[in-house]
């Protein structure tokens, strides 16, 4: 009998080893957010929710401890987890979410990330000034009006979001809408879900 080559790690392994880097909730919270966005487009694609999950999960895992191109973000990260028995594809998807690695996109999952990586951060920016507090206040246009306001969130570049959608083969507000639905499946993790969470 042949062994599978890919070990897929369980989730509460990833979860642990992120806990383990990350000791910022605001870093794991956004971590959540992502894994949430990607389980959403594997679940649309018709792709491994759990593996698309992973790499959403462990995307930033490093960024704490090596928090710019400098310091070896995302570089580091995945060495660990090369020597973990991380399955390569896993690896990879890392190494593309950042554009000066040398790693392109090419895989949907790859592209999945990218696209929802910077806008889950967006997206809890326009969730934080709602006197709510909560995913349920936002929709797609909050998203697309708060993109018009350039002092909101400057650092953010709106035109490498709408990109970023395009690659992955959906319209801006459709991404919108698919990542702010899925976030909201974790609200309460995030301390986005108002006073019903």
């Amino acid at each position: 009998m042949t062994e599978n080559p890919m070990r897929m790690p369980a989730r509460e392994e990833a979860w642990a080893l992120l806990c383990e880097w990350t000791p910022t909730p605001n870093l794991r919270k956004h971590m959540l957010a992502v894994e949430a966005a990607m389980r959403s487009y594997a679940r649309r694609f018709d792709e491994d929710e759990g593996l698309w999950g992973l790499v959403g999960l462990l995307h930033d895992l490093d960024y704490e401890r090596f928090p710019s191109q400098e310091a070896g973000h995302p570089f580091r990260g995945v060495e660990h987890l090369r020597a973990a028995g991380y399955p390569e594809v896993v690896c990879r998807a890392i190494l593309s979410h950042a554009d000066y690695t040398g790693v392109p996109r090419q895989a949907r999952m790859e592209h999945a990330l990218h696209a929802c990586d910077e806008l889950t951060g967006f997206i809890v920016a326009v969730a934080l000034v709602r006197p709510s507090r909560s995913l349920d206040d936002v929709d797609a246009a909050a998203v697309r009006r708060k993109m018009k306001d350039k002092a909101f969130a400057r650092a953010v570049d709106r035109d490498e979001m709408l990109r970023a959608a395009e690659t992955l083969g959906v319209s801006f507000e459709e991404h919108a809408a698919l990542v702010i639905a899925a976030m909201r499946e974790v609200g309460p993790e995030l301390g986005l879900a108002g006073a019903q969470g």
